[in-house]
This record gives structure tokens, C-alpha cells and sequence, in this order.
């Protein structure tokens, strides 16, 4: 990575560990709760916080916060703002990467997923209840970092409408995932799955280039165009997700735990278009992979069947020109050449080439 990105990704990690501490202190607790009653104690709190203070503290590679302060960085160039606006972008950045990590842990829970970032998921350490309460509290929790700007109501609203907005459609895009993971029979079509992704993952990519662009002195037209040109860009890089999955298997997590989960991802549904006759096929072994879990023998016939065809690498192809296609729309918005146009596009280039 360029090392251009690590002194603004440790201002990240403070701005991350002031929002979020390891264990409740009496100021974050008043700034988040307020006056309790007396015999609320830390062992309450941190039933809140340890589950998410935990997933964070595995690391993550933090893009979506720092594309948030480049596209901030990207619109002051542009507009030749103040030089606050930097601040105000670095303290907004809990609201991408709390989300995140709430979504995360929901996902786990929703998938039956028992592994994260190479760890036992949150719900299998913690409980499901505690778990699914802690994830659901940080969604909240992520915009007390609006609340803290010293900023006009009417602006702070703005971030609060955004924040919320986005919520809104990562929770469509679930319950879109889910459906069709529950329902083994259930294939949707190539333009179903886009939209899902594009709600699921794409919405905290839209979410970190808005509120960048906003902060940085962008408009709302302007903030509208580049969200949506980062929402195709979260696309890419969740296809690029579901060809590692059934390839060399992503990080942290197990080859073909997309199958176990179900999953009708991009190759996939690739594969039914070419290959029709191969669904009856791939049905059985996916409700056979799901009954037995991850050591089913169903899961590599599944990848096995699947790589008789070119869908993965049709996939795969699909994903990475999405990506940098969008990436560089996105790093040239503004038809400057700074830093942070420079650094937009490079930070896609890494993370397409992990």
C-alpha cells in the first residue's frame, strides 16, 4: 500500500478508538448515554461494546474510511475549502466503518457463518443474543459522531439523512440476499443480484464517497453522481469476493462457505445461464452442502461443477473491470490531479490486486 495512506490511516484508528473505546469511560459513556441510573455499571455497557471492539480490533483493510477522507480531500481540492473540512471527514469516519462492522456481524448470524477474519464470529463467542443486540446498538452508535461536529443543525441533518438513507437500502439488500439463500430453488436473475449488491455492499461505498464529498464542500448533485459511481465500484469488488470464495477462498473464512451459505452469486448465476441443465445438479448439492456444513464432500463437487464452465473467470474479468473502470471515473471527478485524486486510484489498484 502507499505509504502516502498510513499517516491518514492512523488519524483513522484514533478517531475509531475515541468513538469506540475497548471498555466504557465516563466521558464516551456520557457522551453516548447520557445520565444513567446509578446502578447501571461498566459490566452492562460492555456487553455492548466488547463484541464490536472485538471484530474491530481483527483489523480490516479500513478503505471505505479512507476513501471517505480522499473524497473529501478530493472535493476541498476542487472547491478550495477550508482546511476544517479535513477534520470534519475524519470525525464522520465512524459512521462507514461502525456500519461495517454492525453489517458483519448480522452477516454471520443471518448466515450461519461460524468464522470471521480468521476468529470464531462474533455470535459463536458471545452468544447470538448479545451478539445481534451489540450490532444493532452500533448501527445507532455510529452517528454520535454527528452529534459531536461543531456545525450548523441544518448540516448535521443533512449527514443524519444521509446516514439513515443508507441504512434503509444495506437492509433491503439483505433481506434480498436472504430470501434467496433460504430458498434453495430460488434463482434470481443476473439484474436481481446487481441490484442487491448494489443495496447490500455498495451502499457503504456510496455512503463513504457522499459523506466525503459533503464534508469536503462537495454538493448534493455532485455527491449524488460520485455515490453512484462508487456504488458500481462496491459491485466490482463483491464479485471479485465470490470468485475468491469458490477459488482460494477469502481471508479469515473458508473455501466455498458460500455454498454452505447458499449463496446464487455472480458465477453462479453465470453458470445456470450457459449450463440450464446443470440446476437440478447444483440444488441438491447446495441443500446437501447446508445440512452437513463446511467438511460436505458437496462442497467441492459445487465448485467442481462450477469450474467445468468459464463462469468464474467470466465473473472474475466482470469484477476487475468494474472496478477499475469506476475507479478511475471516481479518482478523475473532478478533472483535478492532486493528492487525492492520485490516491483514489491507487488505493483501488491495491485493493483489486490483493
Amino acid at each position: 500500500m502507499d505509504a502516502r495512506f498510513f499517516s491518514r490511516l492512523h488519524k483513522i484508528e484514533a478517531v475509531l478508538a475515541q468513538a469506540l473505546p475497548p471498555q466504557t469511560n465516563p466521558d464516551w459513556q456520557e457522551r453516548s448515554f447520557g445520565a444513567l441510573d446509578p446502578c447501571v455499571n461498566s459490566a452492562h455497557i460492555n456487553e455492548l461494546i466488547a463484541p464490536n471492539h472485538d471484530l474491530l480490533a481483527l483489523g480490516g483493510k479500513r478503505w471505505r474510511p479512507l476513501l471517505l477522507v480522499l473524497c473529501a480531500e478530493l472535493a476541498a481540492d476542487a472547491k478550495g475549502t477550508c482546511a476544517a473540512s479535513g477534520e470534519i471527514a475524519y470525525r464522520l469516519t465512524p459512521l462507514v466503518e461502525f456500519a461495517h462492522t454492525a453489517s458483519l456481524i448480522h452477516d454471520d448470524i443471518e448466515d450461519c457463518a461460524d468464522m470471521r477474519r480468521g476468529k470464531p464470529a462474533a455470535h459463536v463467542t458471545f452468544g447470538t443474543d448479545t451478539a445481534l443486540n451489540a450490532a444493532s446498538w452500533l448501527y445507532f452508535e455510529a452517528a454520535a459522531c454527528i452529534e459531536s461536529l461543531a456545525l450548523p443543525d441544518a448540516q448535521k441533518n443533512t449527514f443524519y439523512a444521509l446516514y439513515l438513507h443508507e441504512l434503509r437500502r444495506l437492509h433491503l439488500g439483505q433481506a434480498m440476499d436472504i430470501r434467496w439463500h433460504k430458498q434453495t430453488a430460488l434463482v434470481p436473475s443476473v439484474d436481481e443480484y446487481t441490484a442487491m449488491v448494489r443495496n447490500k455492499t455498495g451502499t457503504l461505498a456510496r455512503l463513504a464517497v457522499k459523506t466525503g464529498l459533503l464534508a469536503g464542500g462537495g454538493t448534493a448533485e455532485e455527491a449524488e453522481r460520485a455515490g453512484s459511481i462508487a456504488e458500481d465500484i462496491g459491485v466490482g469488488f463483491q464479485i471479485i469476493d465470490d470468485v475468491t470464495n469458490l477459488t482460494t477462498g477469502n481471508p479469515g473464512k473458508q473455501r466455498g462457505d458460500d455454498i454452505v451459505e447458499g449463496k446464487k452469486s455472480l458465477p453462479v448465476l453465470l453458470h445456470l445461464q450457459e449450463r440450464p441443465g446443470d440446476r437440478p445438479a447444483l440444488e441438491t448439492l447446495f441443500a446437501q452442502a447446508r445440512a452437513e456444513g463446511i467438511a460436505s464432500p458437496a462442497v467441492e463437487q459445487a465448485i467442481a461443477l462450477l469450474s467445468e464452465s468459464d463462469a468464474i473467470e467470466k465473473a472474475r474479468a466482470q469484477g476487475n473491470d468494474l472496478v477499475l473502470r469506476k475507479s478511475r471515473e471516481l479518482s478523475g471527478f473532478y478533472h483535478t490531479d492532486g493528492e487525492a485524486s492520485q490516491l483514489i486510484g491507487a488505493l483501488f489498484d491495491s485493493l483489486r490486486k490483493e
